[in-house]
């Protein structure tokens, strides 16, 4: 049996397609926005089958140079809900496969278009096929560090208030126009919590964000640029340490949910 589906986006193909008892789905040269969409559905919801994803990979790279696409992926890695291999072979199409269906997935405007197929021989061949491919294919290393360790790390290491102000202000970059790399949103929850600059750079290297070099030069840019500002704590032994402060006037008062914003209004 063979039918069109028709739907707005791809986690409604995984409804549609595959709501049925599989217990993995082999996601096969996905586009980036499909990658993005199933990370998304699969942080979202319990209810999915195991994927299993074979990608390009340039597609992988550009996706995962996103941080927070990155960080959920490194979860549910963590977690056994998604293996990342690297495709050697191009794909005609973009296919999902189980155990039970094949869907091939195409792009269609606004809307995504899929031709599914439950003959059992076919759906039987094409599944062993890929799962054979994937079983023999190159493992993707993620270097982004799974959200959860990276939000658990913050709050025992430099406070709860910082962790949700960092939670916040992730929060408003996934619905505002807002682009800010990693560093930059950490050194300004610091500066919004008054935290050292060895502190949250000591952080961010241990759990696996930046170096504390990169922290550096990224604060550097940042106090250029009047954004953040630093004032010398003396210590018993050696030289000062610095505790960010939020520079800009218009920074001051604002909540983590406008942080983002305002910060990528004075970077323009």
């Amino acid at each position: 049996m063979v039918s069109n589906l028709l739907e707005t986006d791809v986690e409604n193909v995984l409804d549609t397609a595959f709501a049925g008892a599989d217990e993995e789905l082999l996601v096969v040269d996905p586009s980036a926005e499909t990658i993005v969409s199933l990370v998304e559905a699969a942080t979202g919801r319990d209810d999915l089958p195991t994927l299993s994803m074979l990608a390009d990979e340039r597609t992988l790279k550009d996706v995962t140079d996103d941080f927070l696409v990155a960080s959920k992926a490194a979860d549910l890695v963590a977690d056994g809900s998604l293996g990342l291999r690297v495709l050697s072979t191009e794909v005609d199409n973009a296919l999902f496969v189980s155990p039970s269906r094949v869907v091939v997935l195409v792009s269609a405007g606004e809307h995504v278009a899929a031709l599914s197929t439950e003959e059992d021989d076919f759906v039987d061949e094409v599944f062993a096929t890929h799962r054979d491919a994937f079983e023999s294919a190159e493992e993707y290393g993620l270097r982004t560090p799974a959200l959860s360790r990276v939000r658990e790390t913050m709050a025992a290491e430099i406070g709860e208030a910082a962790r949700d102000d960092f939670d916040a202000v992730l929060a408003s970059m996934e619905s505002a126009d807002a682009a800010l790399d990693e560093v930059t949103v950490s050194l300004l929850v610091a500066a919004k919590n008054d935290v050292l600059l060895y502190d949250i750079s000591k952080w961010g290297e241990d759990v696996g964000i930046a170096s504390k070099a990169t922290f550096s030069r990224t604060k550097t840019r940042l106090e250029d640029l009047g954004i953040i500002d630093t004032e010398k704590v003396p210590i018993d032994v050696g030289r000062p340490r610095l505790r960010l402060k939020l520079g800009d006037d218009r920074l001051h008062g604002v909540d983590a949910e406008e942080l983002a914003g305002v910060a990528s209004e004075l970077m323009d």
